[in-house]
């Protein structure tokens, strides 16, 4: 397994779908992972650190992991099969280690907000990874966080649950 960082957010120019970016610590590998558009609130709330008045999906499984005395340890993208990436939560209850089947996309969320590492199988990266230019305009990064921000700073607490 390679520890890797999110190292953003994209959208694919072609589809306009989000794609959640990773890198490697060494930046030399880039795995692209096309995600929905929920999905990729999720991660951007968690990366520009977005605090809502009442928790969404992500912040209850922690606060449940939590609850039950648990811990995420880690997060894996384990396969890749026929365009379907597949993920593992990895947690500690005790002693005991466990692992549960999730989307990479809510794995990742989970991490972020656990403070969690994130891990990709080998044969996963030699399968999809690509160079830098193969990827659509970051938009959920950067300068365009801020405008992530303010529109969800301008929803009513009731407009944010709507979503």
């Amino acid at each position: 397994m390679i520890e890797m960082k999110v190292f953003g957010l994209a959208v694919d120019e072609n589809s306009q779908v989000p794609v959640l970016v990773l890198k490697d610590l060494e930046e030399k590998a880039i795995l692209p992972i096309w995600i929905g558009a929920m999905e990729a609130m999720a991660i951007s709330l968690a990366l520009n650190e977005v605090k809502l008045p009442r928790p969404m999906t992500h912040d209850l499984m922690l606060s449940c992991i939590d609850t039950a005395g648990a811990k995420v340890t880690a997060v894996e993208v384990v396969k890749l099969e026929e365009g379907t990436y597949y993920a593992e939560v990895e947690m500690r209850i005790g002693e005991v280690q466990r692992r549960v089947d999730a989307r990479p996309s809510d794995a990742i969320a989970l991490a972020l907000r656990a403070e969690a590492p994130i891990r990709v199988a080998q044969a996963v990266l030699d399968e999809a990874s690509v160079d830098d230019t193969a990827l659509g305009k970051p938009v959920l990064k950067d300068e365009e966080s801020d405008k992530w921000t303010e529109m969800l700073e301008g929803f009513s607490p009731g407009d944010k649950y709507k979503m």
